[in-house]
């Protein structure tokens, strides 16, 4: 059975067709560029693709001016060129949003033309708002205050004023008049029969004018959507309509009507409180949006974005809070535009990728569907200094070659010019660079796309705030069905530390995500965490059960007794396998996708004689950066398995019945570590390498050692580390 709410588990991705790929080498993307990249696009993991406005348009406002609903710009292509678009990306399992700019058209459009030669009070002059004074409707605020001083234009033909909420260019149409109804329905007809999945509805709160209102948010403007939603669901059951509201929560939340409007919405307010939160070390602003915002039908949805193809909108916030936003974010006067900055994420983030990553976290783990702006995978950067908004609509970059990959013209032939900054070049930051490393931005967006993917909680599910005391973390729960997420994110640039009431899920077990590393068993005791600067967990929250261990009779076996034997040069081989066959069974090993190479002990540290040692490996795979692990280890006779733990692990076996294992939750090797890190002796270490197979001592970095330490071993009451994974360490 089709599923109608599929927006709710997509991943929208939004790009402009100019923006692209280039495919005749006339320096504007097509629609033959969009359908090559569709394999880069379905990898990404993306399954909803919004396209800004393709249509013949005179391009005063990006294509947000349009001249014929029903036709391509001669620029992207042609019909054809976008069925067969249509049809690639449906078969790769991507939608395709499209834009329905209804409350306007270009002064260009036919209609209109037809409108300012007609006789008043006939039909055509009836497409549009006319006065033959500019004083109505003084209430309506100026959107674009930076380049109009009036919401009327005069027109010489018509030899009258025309109504436009936005440039004077784009004239508003007249939604008193059912023949523009009807003449929408039939646009919206058009494109849903070619198979457009979703239309996304422009400035939908401004369609209707009345006197002594601010010509916003109106009640007809309801009885029309609603009027639109029956017809689509008549004749296109699982279509989709995205309502482009910039309002606040209160006056955003009618455009759903009572599930019978739009599906979708944009949740505009939510995105300044998270850069307000950052800047700030703050939850507060986060936790404040989202107490405003009201419930939504069970089947509509949220949309959710960092950055998009306008400014960074700072219309809903207080002008103390503008103030503060533009002195943090566009200390340059020239990233400052309307009431908002018109930058792009990554230099909003000072190139940060810590910041980069908790901003991308919040947002796929916050209720509704999120949205990435073309480019932001990469981390390109923008112009500011192009103009309007064009700053955040420079060509994709694709490679280091000319143009940045995306087209083979002249580079003066391109729409805009390339990022050429030396911190954003499009020679470094390009997806071709970034694809051949698993560390990059890009991989790391695959990542988290598709762990998002994988919990229907984060699209559909409930969410519930914590409050520890520590108001520079934010805490909150995910739940659907049979799911539960814990989310914890740290907004500070510092470690922090803080406990959290999780009474109500006791006897559970957080297991992070991109790991699998199981954390402590939830009790009626605060649950205390340390997060490393700007990191963002996710964790499922699951009943308890033992890790199966190997028996003693499957394990490997080294020729050793004791400690010194088994780290002997002719030992090496087999210890290293055996930790190697080991490692690959553990939660905490985060790589078992990647082929490893070698896997070496670099540092041995012993921890008493009885108790064990600590090994510092080295592993290195085929492909990508190498990492390194601590793990733990002791020897016991096999007599005393018993006595080890049932969550303790067994590594090897030993001559006469002797065990190697990994005490992890052996209190008596846990108590003497941290015996070890409060006394000021230095570690001494025992290291054992092909270049020297003698034991030699050295003094090593107590501060590293100690800190690798604390996160395997916290002290009782200092809480949990996330700040790696499993035991790996920093290099």
């Amino acid at each position: 059975m089709m599923d109608n709410a599929w927006y709710k588990d997509g991943i929208i991705y939004q790009t402009h067709v100019k923006a692209f790929f280039d495919t005749n080498s006339d320096g504007v993307g097509d629609f033959l560029g969009l359908t090559q990249k569709l394999d880069y696009l379905q990898d990404l993991g993306i399954n909803i693709l919004w396209l800004l406005p393709f249509y013949p348009s005179p391009l005063r406002d990006d294509g947000y001016d349009i001249a014929n609903y029903t036709a391509v710009h001669p620029n992207y292509g042609t019909l054809t060129d976008f069925k067969a678009f249509l049809r690639e990306a449906h078969l790769r399992g991507i939608r395709v949003v499209t834009e329905l700019v209804i409350n306007h058209t270009s002064d260009t459009h036919p209609w209109f033309q037809k409108s300012r030669r007609a006789k008043p009070g006939s039909p055509w002059r009836d497409y549009y708002v006319w006065s033959d004074t500019p004083e109505k409707y003084k209430d309506a605020r100026i959107i674009f205050k930076d380049f109009e001083t009036s919401n009327w234009a005069w027109d010489p033909i018509a030899k009258a004023y025309y109504w436009h909420r936005f440039y004077s260019h784009q004239p508003d149409l007249n939604f008193d008049n059912p023949a523009v109804h009807e003449a929408l329905f039939k646009v919206l007809e058009f494109w849903m029969n070619l198979g457009v999945d979703a239309f996304r509805l422009d400035a939908i709160p401004y369609l209707y004018e009345r006197e002594g209102t601010i010509c916003e948010n109106l009640p007809e403007t309801h009885v029309f959507l609603k009027k639109l939603r029956a017809r689509l669901d008549e004749l296109y059951p699982g279509k989709m309509l995205l309502a482009e509201a910039n309002q606040w929560p209160e006056d955003s939340r009618p455009y759903f009507g009572d599930g019978d409007e739009c599906h979708m919405a944009f949740n505009f307010p939510v995105m300044p409180r998270m850069y307000m939160s950052l800047a700030q070390e703050d939850r507060f602003p986060i936790v404040d949006i989202m107490a405003q915002t009201p419930p939504i039908p069970e089947n509509c949805q949220w949309a959710l974005f960092l950055r998009n193809h306008d400014e960074l909108t700072l219309e809903m916030v207080t002008d103390e809070d503008r103030d503060y936003m533009w002195r943090t974010y566009a200390t340059d006067r020239e990233a400052r535009i309307n009431l908002g900055i018109r930058r792009r994420l990554a230099p909003l983030m000072q190139n940060n990728r810590g910041r980069i990553h908790l901003m991308n976290g919040l947002l796929f783990s916050f209720p509704g569907t999120p949205i990435v702006y073309y480019g932001d995978e990469i981390g390109m950067g923008d112009n500011i200094y192009l103009g309007d908004r064009n700053g955040v609509r420079t060509p994709m970059q694709w490679s280091a070659d000319r143009n940045s990959g995306f087209s083979r013209a002249n580079p003066q032939k391109l729409y805009l010019p390339v990022i050429i900054d030396p911190q954003y070049h499009y020679e470094q930051v390009n997806v071709e660079v970034q694809q051949s490393s698993p560390y990059s931005l890009l991989w790391w967006t695959k990542r988290l796309i598709a762990m998002r993917k994988r919990y229907r909680a984060f699209g559909r599910g409930t969410m519930e705030f914590l409050y520890p005391e520590n108001r520079k973390i934010l805490v909150f729960i995910r739940r659907f069905e049979d799911e539960t997420i814990l989310v914890v994110a740290n907004l500070s640039r510092l470690v922090q530390c803080f406990e959290v009431d999780l009474s109500q899920y006791r006897g559970m077990v957080p297991v992070e995500l991109s790991g699998g590393t199981r954390f402590p068993e939830i009790t009626d005791r605060p649950y205390f965490l340390n997060l490393s600067p700007f990191a963002f967990y996710w964790f499922a929250l699951e009943k308890q059960r033992a890790e199966v261990s190997a028996g003693a009779e499957e394990l490997p076996l080294i020729a050793a007794k004791m400690w010194s034997e088994v780290l002997h040069d002719r030992n090496r081989d087999a210890l290293t396998g055996a930790i190697l066959r080991y490692v690959r069974s553990r939660r905490w090993f985060g790589a078992k996708a990647r082929t490893v190479s070698t896997l070496s002990i670099a540092d041995v540290i012993p921890i008493s004689r009885d108790a064990g040692s600590l090994l510092m490996l080295d592993v290195e795979y085929t492909d990508g950066e190498p990492e390194r692990y601590l793990l733990p280890v002791a020897i016991t006779q096999a007599r005393r398995s018993d006595d080890v733990d049932r969550t303790s692990a067994l590594i090897a076996r030993l001559r006469d019945s002797y065990l190697l294992y990994e005490p992890i939750a052996d209190e008596r090797f846990a108590k003497t570590c941290r015996k070890r890190m409060s006394s000021s002796r230095s570690f001494v270490l025992q290291r054992s390498t092909p270049a020297d197979s003698s034991r030699r001592t050295k003094q090593y970095s107590d501060r590293l050692w100690r800190a690798a330490l604390s996160q395997a071993f916290p002290a009782p009451g200092a809480g949990h580390e996330c700040g790696s994974r499993g035991h790996a360490i920093p290099q």
